[in-house]
């Protein structure tokens, strides 16, 4: 910790600030570099090597202490530990990636004046460029002896440090601080990336096409969920932030995109938990002649190829054990697992009335009015998905819950849908699509009326994507995958600490 290090913390746990002094100190250091004629925040400053290619190049080298390279670089970072003593000055830079490394300034090299300027002006947290040579230092740490040295940007807030470090809520809401105090922070930016890099080369692999489609829409589709509503005032006109991408997704395969994917913001308006946020990112994907089969196969290769990528392929599960994503992964249908769960028979053909008896027996509660369909759905909501750790598809659903998928080909009842639930959370769901527009339309007009009657999740009637149907849509499989679930399956972490900048209340 460096002696100058202030050991107030920026926020306070209300999240008022409590820094006038450390403020008023930081803004009279800044006026008097102006005094001076200097710029706290210059255009640019002299930078000829990351710090990460000094590394590179010197840390395999294994240089005695005391040694001088004569390389002569410029190097800018942030500094993030200082110890002043009499005549030499330690800092600690770090830049973007987290690579660190030390700079010394001392009398001898950069003259009186201008260490009892760098004494004066310099601040944990400040960015800073340095010019000098790449040396060693006595305890032989990769050093750089400056000659000389330029503010980048004066920092006017002190950094949390290990004493008062940022509680769960600010390193959210000051999500910029954390990731300059905490490794694991950038860390997750980076996997982050490298998962989206993984997915799209996984699909450009099997030739699919991405595209981007509106955010903007006129009506309700393609998921139950309940929307944001805004209003474009160029139309006059009410609009939606879309739930799903799937209809514009289908109307470019209509259009003769045989396999199209996006990935994308999606937003529902509703409740917040460690699995749900209001805006986040979905993928979805659909392939001409493919069914939900096809699809089991793409997600898989999805997930493990970006397991790989980020070095994810074991993680521990909520219950401690390990899943290992390279096994095999269990298929079994929705019926199977709720007459596992329930201990007796039940399949397509059990009547409602006994299977309000059976979620009786088992303490689910149900909604009146529910048919047989959403009363087996929600028994398994309740018993059964939380339970699944290892990587399971959860196949055949009633046709009453999935409105958009196709009968199955052997089963009266049931539709070809999966869900893949993975620690007991569902990261993926995939359908044979429906492709009659004839049964399409009833199905949609059943939900309108249900969102006319006062469902906030039904789905509205879009007569567009019904003409676009009725141009032919190809037999197809289609998947959507939550980004954000992914990212949490490889990290072990909440929503929020996987999205960037997620919403938060007001402060």
């Amino acid at each position: 910790m460096g002696m100058t290090e202030p050991r107030e913390n920026p926020v306070s746990p209300d999240g008022q600030d409590d820094l006038p002094e450390q403020i008023r100190v930081r803004r009279e250091k800044r006026d008097r570099l102006l005094a001076e004629g200097v710029q706290p925040y210059p255009i640019s400053v002299p930078r000829t090597h990351l710090l990460t290619d000094l590394r590179a190049k010197y840390d395999g080298q294994e240089l005695e202490p005391d040694t001088k390279t004569g390389e002569q670089v410029a190097v800018a970072g942030r500094v993030i530990f200082l110890r002043n003593t009499g005549k030499l000055c330690f800092v600690r830079l770090r830049e973007g990636d987290g690579t660190e490394l030390q700079v010394m300034l001392s009398l001898a090299d950069v003259g009186e004046q201008e260490l009892a300027r760098f004494k004066a002006l310099v601040d944990i947290g400040d960015l800073l460029s340095v010019r000098g040579e790449v040396v060693t230092s006595r305890r032989g740490e990769l050093s750089v002896q400056a000659t000389s040295w330029q503010m980048a940007a004066k920092t006017l807030r002190p950094l949390p440090n290990e004493h008062k470090p940022l509680n769960e809520e600010a390193r959210v809401r000051l999500r910029y601080v954390d990731l300059i105090v905490r490794p694991e922070a950038r860390e997750m930016v980076r996997t982050k990336a490298a998962v989206l890099k993984s997915l799209r080369a996984t699909f450009d692999g099997h030739d699919f096409i991405e595209v981007e489609t509106p955010v903007l829409q006129l009506t309700n589709g393609g998921a139950a969920a309940k929307p944001f509503r805004t209003h474009l005032n160029a139309f006059d006109q009410d609009m939606l932030l879309r739930i799903a991408l799937e209809l514009d997704l289908k109307r470019a395969m209509i259009g003769g995109v045989d396999r199209v994917y996006e990935i994308g913001r999606t937003f529902r308006n509703e409740g917040l938990d460690s699995t749900h946020a209001a805006e986040f990112s979905m993928i979805e994907a659909y392939q001409a002649y493919g069914d939900y089969d096809s699809m089991a196969e793409l997600i898989e290769e999805l997930i493990r190829n970006a397991a790989r990528a980020v070095g994810r392929t074991v993680i521990t599960a909520r219950d401690g054990s390990q899943i290992d994503l390279e096994q095999p992964w269990r298929h079994a249908t929705l019926f199977e697992l709720v007459s596992e769960a329930v201990g007796e028979p039940v399949d397509a053909s059990t009547e409602a009335a006994a299977l309000v008896k059976i979620a009786e027996r088992h303490s689910v509660e149900l909604q009146p009015g529910w048919n047989a369909g959403e009363i087996a759905l929600e028994i398994y909501e309740k018993l059964v998905e939380h339970t699944l750790i290892q990587p399971t598809y959860v196949r055949d659903y009633p046709e009453s819950v999935r409105p958009l998928s196709k009968p199955h080909r052997e089963i009266p009842g049931l539709v070809e849908a999966w869900d893949l639930i993975i620690n007991g959370v569902e990261l993926g769901v995939a359908y044979s699509e429906l492709n009659d527009p004839v049964i399409q339309r009833e199905r949609l007009v059943a939900q309108s009326l249900l969102a006319a009657a006062g469902d906030p999740e039904a789905m509205d009637l879009d007569e567009d994507f019904l003409r676009a149907m009725e141009f032919g849509m190809p037999p197809a499989g289609g998947m959507g995958m939550g980004l954000d679930r992914l990212v949490m399956l490889f990290t072990g972490v909440g929503i929020r600490e996987t999205i960037l900048f997620p919403l938060l209340r007001p402060e």
